[in-house]
């Protein structure tokens, strides 16, 4: 999630009670359990939800645009760092129950300490 969050890691602070309520939107940074690993947590940006049309190119394996529509109950999520992030390009749209929670606050390093906006 570079230039977002920090490579040596981040202590962030989650809302957990957002995606339960549908309160998740474009922009909101997200964190997920991984459709590929179910014992890894993800931290990524919705990027469109349900009835979006995405057009996406995957700059690793193909410079071709390709289009997808979200389907109900999904969600699109991406790294802010396209060239190095195994996001919704790679294993489609999210389901919204793998949403475990929405990030809004840095609490360390100190020198970033604050909200995390859109």
């Amino acid at each position: 999630m570079l230039p977002t969050l920090n490579v040596a890691g981040d202590v962030l602070l989650a809302d957990h009670l957002s995606p339960r309520l549908g309160n998740i939107g474009h922009g909101d940074l997200v964190l997920v359990r991984s459709p590929l690993n179910p014992k890894i947590r993800l931290t990524k940006r919705v990027v469109a939800v349900e009835g979006d049309t995405v057009t996406y190119f995957d700059p690793l394996h193909s410079e071709a645009a390709q289009v997808a529509v979200v389907p109900k109950g999904h969600v699109w999520i991406q790294g802010d760092n396209i060239y190095a992030s195994r996001d919704s390009r790679h294993f489609g749209p999210v389901p919204y129950g793998l949403i475990e929670g929405k990030v809004f606050f840095r609490v360390w390093p100190p020198d970033s300490f604050g909200p995390l906006g859109r």
